[in-house]
């Protein structure tokens, strides 16, 4: 039996009021359904809403120089991640700054040759897809290639409730979908990674 795939969720939405927090539960309780381990990174909540917006990254601490506790350890979550998911909302018709101010900090060698999904949703009938085609650009240049499937939710505040419980059948069917891609990925490239390495 395959080792558990190990997933860093990503939810960079921090304004009042925001409904990210609902879809980022919703997702974890899927992936850990699948039998996922899910670390969540919520750019709102403590330690990761300690990120300044971006003075100094991870590599740019000279030696000798301390790293913050925190900042380290979510970086090793980082490196120990299979697959990374990746809940965006919409922010003028754009990704999120928390989103890509907390990635930003971490370099992208950590998440190269590993896989990652886009989880988008808006309150309106897009579903966040403006955030999402754009994220497929930046997660490329990550190195964290995304799969094909994007698992957009528009009328988020229909779909799924405050506690992160679906509303109807598609959101656990959506989630499926995406769940589904991001594994066989996520497999194929972690039994690569192991038998030959990554390119230098």
């Amino acid at each position: 039996m395959a080792k558990p795939l190990k997933v860093v969720l990503f939810l960079g939405t921090c304004r009042e009021g925001r409904l990210g927090l609902r879809v980022a539960n919703f997702m974890i309780n899927e992936l850990k359904k699948t039998g996922h381990e899910v670390e969540f990174f919520d750019a709102a909540s403590k330690p990761f809403n300690q990120f300044p917006i971006l003075e100094k990254a991870m590599f740019f601490y000279k030696e000798g120089e301390k790293v913050p506790e925190w900042m380290a350890e979510a970086k090793q979550k980082v490196v120990d991640a299979d697959a990374y998911v990746m809940v965006s909302g919409e922010y003028n018709h754009s990704i999120p700054p928390g989103l890509t101010n907390m990635i930003d900090h971490f370099p992208t060698s950590i998440f190269g040759y590993k896989p990652s999904g886009i989880v988008c949703y808006s309150p309106g009938i897009y579903g966040g897809m403006r955030a999402a085609i754009q994220l497929r650009a930046f997660l490329g240049e990550m190195g964290c290639l995304p799969v094909s499937n994007i698992f957009g939710i528009p009328k988020v505040h229909q779909a799924i409730d405050g506690d992160g419980k679906p509303l109807d059948s598609h959101m656990e069917s959506g989630a499926k979908k995406l769940i589904d891609q991001l594994d066989w990925h996520a497999h194929a490239m972690r039994n690569h990674r192991e038998k030959v390495g990554t390119p230098k």
